[in-house]
């Protein structure tokens, strides 16, 4: 099964609900991207949006966290309620801060950038519900497709399938429209981050199923298992 999660980091923010609103009948979840200008060279959200949008939609709410200190904002993102986190390899404490997602009751994702190589992120498949491959540099929104990380994507699904980790996501983010979705899919990921080229579009939700049908062409006959996660009710804490 082939997932798509818009990023609302391309949405406008000045009619975030109504954003959200026009992809929600084709997206399968919500990624927000949390970035704090020191991990990375920009600054966005934080649990107060993230707040606000759990009360206009009952997608799940996967938040990117681009940050130095993800630890000291786990809960706080819990609270506002994210439904996962992801942290990225490159800041360490990995293990520590994966069980810490877990054990607020959140899916725990780790990130790995597109210079870090694959045996960076290998040790912690076992202890992690997603795993994000960045196919463009963290902190800024709209940047090239870096096809060279390609490789690491078919690395990383390797290693889950002989690994028999059936329920671990992979994801890809950076870059990603109806001309890298094969390439990316065809790797072996089967959950699409795409920003501009959802909201950028004149009808984001046509460009969200566009994107799937490019990637989902591709998929070999023995896709990778249904993860099953429950949508909430908007408003639900």
């Amino acid at each position: 099964m082939l997932r798509i999660a818009p990023s609302v980091l391309s949405a406008d923010f000045g009619a975030l609900a109504e954003a959200v609103g026009e992809v929600a009948s084709e997206a399968d979840w919500l990624h927000v991207d949390v970035m704090d200008g020191h991990f990375v060279p920009n600054l966005t959200i934080g649990p107060p949006v993230v707040r606000s949008l759990r009360r206009h939609t009952g997608l799940f709410l996967d938040c990117h966290l681009m940050v130095t200190d993800p630890g000291g904002l786990l809960e706080a993102f819990r609270d506002a309620g994210a439904d996962g986190c992801t942290v990225h390899v490159e800041v360490g404490d990995t293990a520590r801060l994966l069980a810490r997602a877990r054990s607020l009751g959140m899916r725990a994702g780790v990130a790995v950038n597109p210079e870090t190589p694959f045996e960076a992120v290998e040790p912690f498949l076992g202890q992690v519900d997603l795993v994000l491959c960045m196919t463009v540099h963290p902190g800024f929104g709209g940047q090239r497709f870096m096809e060279e990380v390609v490789p690491k994507i078919a690395l990383v699904r390797r290693a889950l399938d002989e690994a028999r980790l059936v329920d671990v996501v992979l994801q890809v983010d950076g870059g990603i429209d109806e001309q890298t979705a094969p390439a990316v899919v065809a790797a072996g990921a089967r959950m699409l981050v795409a920003g501009s080229a959802v909201f950028g579009a004149e009808r984001p939700w046509e460009a969200v199923a566009a994107i799937r049908r490019a990637g989902a062409a591709v998929l070999p006959g023995r896709a990778a298992p249904e993860v099953r996660v429950a949508r909430r009710s908007p408003g639900a804490g």
